[in-house]
């Protein structure tokens, strides 16, 4: 009879497991160097925070302290997909020109994998590499428009509300962008209904957050997305 008893005891604890593991929301990160770590991003894609410690260069020297993990172990998520992209841009146009179609947000936006909850933490890039805004345009994308912030903004946000229905979708601006970029991304959100997140006191290392920085954004996007 005890066996029995035991036996039953077991599976329910079992079950509740299960349940407890099944109602955890999964996080996707769909990003630029701020959300790297080497060995945590796909191998083909570039990371800008490292596992071996330059403390000269950052001290975010530990996954743990980048603000993804922070937000997931505190909010008690489970990670689906880290897809960041070391100088990734939203739009086609990268650095001196260059086409970085193949690391932009469109292109890898089918790669997060099937999470419950989406973070989109772009647009610095396109900030920094003196992306053109472009026009506002929400429909009928050719390759072309793509080249350019405002049409690669609306393609990439119709995009994933198309392949990702149910699953809550938020956009991460980084501070101290450009003006342009900040207005066309509140605005592409909006007409979106895509909630923004904008970051504030953020502290930086070469334009990259600290651990300190790090902490801040984890609890901003934190109390943002509860």
């Amino acid at each position: 009879m005890k066996k029995h008893l035991i036996l039953i005891m077991l599976l329910c604890l079992g079950i509740q497991a299960a349940t407890t593991a099944q109602t955890k929301k999964r996080i996707s990160i769909l990003g630029d160097s701020y959300s790297t770590f080497e060995g945590y991003i796909p191998a083909e894609n570039e990371p800008w925070y490292f596992q071996k410690v330059d403390t000269g260069r950052s001290d975010v020297v530990n996954v743990r302290l980048t603000w993804w993990w922070q937000l997931i172990k505190e909010g008690g998520y489970l990670l689906e997909k880290n897809e960041s992209y070391s100088g990734a841009t939203i739009c086609y146009t990268g650095y001196n020109d260059d086409d970085y179609s193949p690391r932009s947000f469109i292109t890898r936006l089918p790669r997060v994998g099937s999470p419950d909850i989406l973070l989109i933490f772009g647009c610095t890039n396109d900030s920094w590499a003196g992306a053109k805004v472009g026009n506002y345009q929400y429909s009928d994308f050719k390759r072309g428009d793509l080249y350019t912030y405002r049409p690669a903004l609306a393609k990439l946000l119709d995009d994933a509300l198309s392949r990702y229905p149910n699953v809550d979708i938020y956009f991460i601006i980084n501070s101290e962008l450009r003006p342009d970029i900040v207005e066309s991304t509140l605005t592409i959100c909006k007409h979106y209904s895509i909630p923004c997140i904008q970051l504030q006191n953020i502290e930086k290392r070469y334009g990259h957050p600290t651990a300190k920085g790090m902490k801040a954004i984890a609890e901003q996007v934190g109390k943002a997305i509860r």
